[in-house]
């Protein structure tokens, strides 16, 4: 029987806890704070931490910077093919590795071995498929008569070609998830619906997406905050430039150039406090989209 809680032990569990909150609140509560301070330095000095102006130029500039326009469009488009793509080819997978348990441990494996490779590597890799003459996307495009693509000198490709890999390597993840999704539902359910006369896309419609919604919401909220995060595949990808003429430049690819290439910090802190607000605003879509889902029982 657990007790009621008093100020004594209320104290207490604060005392055990203390190490653990003054390290969360240096290293992770005072950036915070700080970089949302520093967004409105307009004259400072870095190394001495004299400030000598405020004000909100730095949210004017980069509101009015066409390269931010450009970052963020492009970080939009990484979203919106990345997200639910990767989600909906998982499921997919997910559901043919669920109906042959015998392979389902070898294949959960195999997909998940991207995820836990370093982006570097990765990326490494995907550069030599990408290649121009030798590479083996354009091996197999000129199997079927199709001219070579230049994935990565191109500015209309470049792009292309991250979300590409990005699709693959965030397979591993979501497949995971959702087989323990698919595994959580009870056969019964199936097996009524059989009776009943359900056909295969009935079930899957009224079954299936129904009671994965959790894990499917879990997906897509991780997967926009990732997807608007989006560095490392496009700094190791292009070799440290953010594609041709800056054709896959990211949010985050921006705010590292105001940081440090241009060392524009109050600018790259307003980046990084802008960058938030939007990931918080579609998190807080996404959840009340999940709540008003939850509450008509879809």
């Amino acid at each position: 029987m657990n007790k009621k809680p008093t100020l004594k032990s209320s104290l207490q569990a604060l005392l055990y806890l203390a190490p653990m909150l003054t390290i969360s609140g240096i290293f992770t509560i005072f950036p915070i704070f700080k970089s949302i301070a520093m967004s409105f330095y307009t004259k400072f000095n870095l190394f001495t931490g004299e400030v000598s102006a405020r004000g909100l130029d730095n949210y004017r500039t980069v509101l009015t910077d066409k390269n931010f326009h450009a970052a963020l469009r492009n970080t939009v488009i990484y979203v919106i093919g990345v997200v639910p793509t990767t989600i909906f080819i998982s499921l997919l997978i997910a559901m043919m590795l669920n109906s042959i348990p015998f392979l389902k441990g070898i294949f959960r494996t195999v997909y998940f071995l991207p995820y836990v490779t370093s982006t570097v590597a990765v990326s490494v890799v995907w550069s030599w498929l990408y290649h121009s003459r030798y590479g083996f996307f354009n091996y197999i495009l000129g199997l079927f008569g199709v001219d070579a693509i230049n994935w990565l000198n191109s500015p209309d490709n470049a792009l292309p070609a991250v979300m590409i890999m990005a699709i693959w390597k965030g397979l591993g993840f979501n497949i995971l998830l959702l087989l323990v999704g698919l595994g959580n539902i009870n056969e019964n359910y199936y097996k009524a619906a059989k009776i009943d006369g359900a056909n295969a896309f009935r079930r899957f419609t009224n079954i299936t997406i129904p009671l994965l919604r959790p894990t499917l919401f879990l997906l897509s909220t991780l997967g926009v905050i990732s997807g608007f995060k989006v560095f490392d595949e496009v700094y190791a990808l292009f070799s440290g430039r953010p594609g041709p003429a800056g054709s896959a430049t990211t949010l985050v690819y921006y705010l590292f150039q105001k940081f440090y290439v241009q060392f524009k910090y109050g600018e790259a802190a307003a980046t990084g406090i802008i960058l938030f607000v939007i990931v918080l605003g579609i998190t807080l879509v996404q959840n009340a989209g999940n709540r008003y889902l939850e509450k008509r029982g879809g």
